[in-house]
């Protein structure tokens, strides 16, 4: 049976002892990392959330210690009482390694079966596994080390937020559904059989009534949730840092949050990021990036040869061109090591963007080879290599489409291409950028009819309000994305605060008023009682976490997350409920097999 307390108090953790501390009698708790047993000596290495130090228990020392300590696996949870003394063999590996406690108590608090994953840093094996036993996956020390980070990134957010005068307030889990890009997480009401709430994509509408409640700045750290595929870098419920100011412009926002980014790194990374951050139109991001992430971290811009190719006999080039499209091209330097069957294989990697092929220039210092040769003479072939402004041992890469797919196919390519060459090999450089002016909408081809890009209440440009009935693809938003290395860390908007300029909206994108009213009508009749220009940002704060613990994985920087599948293996979580909850809530399950 595992001991109790019984009033030992612990007086230090484990990694915080030191050579100043030597002489003194500390008490220390945790679990049992590994046991050496030398026959007159027994090391245990007990370990905590601060890390490892040794303990010594020796014959003569204290025997039943001694005796009670080769009890001991690993994983046992333990105290121990003693000395700290000099160690005789240091370990500059840890930092505790100059100093070790000589034990004269241990006290076995519960006993541990042996653990199905290794609690050791940088652990490779199956995901699944770890999420079964994620308790155990936590004790590990990279681990323990993400979450104390982002608690420290929250708590700098937090006290960034509150010295500019923002109120933290919380917005309810239960709210109305409303069309929001993607699918609502519905929770049945057993008060109102055959309604539902829908938990929050975000807290867009709460925060845009604060706004006219006159809070003037709001922020809250706060779970939102969306039913939708999953990838590396999503899951269903998330973090959002979400703020939202009152009797602002963009340039505003932009700037408190600016400082709230530049705050952030010094504390975590005690990296400077100078200010202000580059903005950079949509329009110019996709004309030379091929992406509204652009990755600034590392050239090859894409280029337009459209005018240097179109006299060229290329039927390729020819077709792109009289079918509205366009020739575009990215430069890689340093290529000459990639072999025919590296150059090959990214023809096929652009055809999941969408291009039909690929045309490569291959420029040697003794030839020039190509893909095209037999159908660009030498003097195109120079013209384009001039364009390109290319020196021996570049590879150029052109496609020739629609600009939509040219320039999709050639933005992945290049991010593609800077991982293949080692642009981005132990690059830890970070680069923001604004990505300002983005379109207000987009035509839906299926529906035959214009729809929001960010919200429909997002601000047009003043200059463009003109253009909303008569040319609405024209519009740009008064919205901004605040973009580092390639990552869509966070993004925002001003918000529509007149009613006039919010009925033209609903129109322009099909939603009647009828429609507008059923959907949004709480903020419709807000609206109608002053509401302030305003406008807010908000972060995927998981995502942010993800950049300064430099993990690829959301599931590093969150406590308890989902697989894949959007199932939790620890929890068997989504999962069948008793036949009696459902009838409580008026639910009847059709053709649902129980055992899956």
């Amino acid at each position: 049976m595992g001991e109790s307390l019984n009033g030992l108090k612990r007086t230090h953790m484990c990694g915080e002892l030191r050579e100043n501390n030597i002489g003194e009698k500390v008490t220390v708790m945790g679990w049992v990392q590994r046991k050496r047993n030398l026959g007159s000596l027994i090391f245990v290495d007990l370990r905590d959330r601060t890390g490892i130090l040794q303990i010594v228990f020796g014959e003569g020392i204290n025997e039943e210690a001694f005796q009670k300590s080769d009890n001991v696996k690993s994983e046992y949870c333990i105290a121990a009482t003693g000395v700290i003394v000099k160690r005789e063999s240091p370990n500059r590996g840890i930092s505790t390694g100059m100093v070790e406690l000589k034990g004269e108590c241990i006290k076995i608090f519960s006993e541990s079966k042996t653990p199905p994953i290794y609690i050791k840093e940088n652990l490779d094996t199956d995901e699944n596994i770890r999420l079964k036993y994620r308790y155990l996956d936590l004790r590990r020390p990279d681990m323990q080390r993400i979450l104390r980070l982002r608690h420290r990134i929250a708590k700098v957010i937090r006290d960034f937020l509150d010295e500019e005068g923002f109120v933290e307030i919380e917005t309810p889990m239960l709210g109305k559904s409303t069309p929001e890009g993607a699918r609502d997480y519905l929770v049945p009401s057993r008060n109102y059989k055959g309604k539902f709430y829908a938990l929050p994509q975000s807290p867009q509408l709460y925060k845009q009534l604060l706004m006219v409640s006159g809070f003037d700045k709001y922020f809250q750290i706060v779970k939102c949730f969306r039913d939708e595929d999953l990838r590396a870098n999503r899951q269903p419920e998330f973090t959002q840092v979400d703020m939202e100011l009152s009797f602002v412009e963009q340039k505003d926002v932009m700037d408190v949050n600016e400082r709230l980014l530049q705050r952030v790194f010094k504390e975590i990374l005690n990296l400077d990021i100078k200010l202000p951050i580059e903005r950079m139109p949509y329009k110019v991001a996709m004309e030379k990036y091929g992406t509204d992430k652009p990755d600034l971290r590392f050239g090859m811009e894409i280029n337009d040869i459209t005018d240097v190719v179109k006299n060229t006999d290329f039927k390729v080039f020819q077709n792109a061109i009289e079918n509205g499209g366009s020739v575009r091209a990215i430069r890689v330097r340093n290529s000459s090591s990639m072999s025919r069957k590296q150059i090959d294989k990214l023809v096929e990697f652009v055809k999941d963007y969408g291009a039909k092929g690929l045309v490569w220039i291959e420029y040697r210092e003794d030839e020039v080879k190509s893909s095209a040769s037999k159908f660009l003479t030498e003097t195109d072939t120079k013209k384009i290599l001039n364009r390109m402004e290319a020196v021996p041992g570049d590879l150029i890469l052109i496609a020739a489409d629609k600009n939509k797919v040219v320039l999709e196919s050639l933005g992945a390519l290049r991010v593609h291409m800077a991982k293949e060459t080692g642009i981005l090999k132990n690059n830890d450089e970070f680069r923001f950028v604004w990505i300002t002016e983005f379109p207000l909408l987009s035509y839906n081809e299926e529906e035959k009819r214009y729809q929001a890009e960010h919200h429909p209440f997002t601000m047009p440009m003043d200059e463009d309000i003109q253009y909303l009935e008569s040319d609405p693809g024209r519009v740009r938003a008064k919205a901004y994305d605040i973009v580092l290395n390639g990552e869509e860390l966070g993004g925002g908007s001003i918000r529509i605060h007149d009613t006039k300029l919010q009925e033209k909206m609903f129109q322009v994108i099909g939603i009647t008023q009828k429609s507008a009213w059923e959907k949004f009508g709480y903020l419709l009749e807000a609206f109608k009682f002053g509401p302030p220009p305003h406008g807010g940002l908000a972060y995927g704060f998981d995502r942010m976490v993800m950049f300064l613990a430099n993990t690829d994985n959301i599931k590093d920087v969150i406590a308890f997350p989902k697989n894949q599948n959007a199932f939790c293996p620890l929890t068997e979580a989504p999962n069948v409920v008793d036949e009696v909850q459902l009838e409580e809530l008026g639910i009847g399950i059709k053709d649902l097999n129980r055992d899956n």
